[in-house]
């Protein structure tokens, strides 16, 4: 098991933004909800505190620490997909009830959580050595919002 959580700081959404991301998420679940044993700046004691889950296997950590906080782009969650169907399934249930299209596959979800959504094959595309093609897809690349999997493969083979 990894060492490794990722807080998510919220301000009393903490089990509804975990059950939300359990539904985008497949093989994802809510592991605990835990009550506050003492009153703190966010919940009250006997209200919940934090919510421990699992998105795909990868551990998480919902805090209800109260208002103020928000989240910037320094930090986001990276979703890397194998085909189209996979980034259109992340992006549209990412977006749902409230999120933020950005720009070069990175949104905003309701919770002020940034994420991008990419295609593993745009890096492996990057890292093959063809610097000229990683050059064309990277162009197209940063005039989309949604990456479009087929055009950034046109775009690296050279064909508009």
């Amino acid at each position: 098991m990894s060492r490794f959580v990722t807080c998510l700081w919220m301000d009393g959404q903490a089990e509804e933004a975990a059950e939300f991301y359990c539904s985008v998420f497949p093989n994802s679940r809510v592991i605990s909800v835990d009550e506050s044993p003492v009153d703190t700046p966010g919940p009250k004691a006997g209200e919940v505190l934090t919510v421990e889950f699992e998105l795909d296997g990868r551990a998480f950590l919902a805090l209800n620490g109260g208002p103020g906080v928000e989240y910037t782009d320094a930090i986001s969650l990276e979703i890397r997909c194998a085909d189209q169907d996979e980034i259109d399934h992340y992006w549209d249930g990412l977006l749902a009830g409230g999120g933020r299209e950005v720009q070069c596959g990175w949104l905003i979800d309701r919770y002020g959580v940034r994420w991008q959504v990419a295609p593993e094959s745009l890096y492996e595309l990057w890292r093959s050595g063809d610097q000229a093609a990683t050059a064309r897809a990277f162009t197209v690349m940063m005039d989309m919002v949604r990456l479009d999997v087929a055009t950034l493969e046109a775009a690296a083979r050279g064909v508009s």
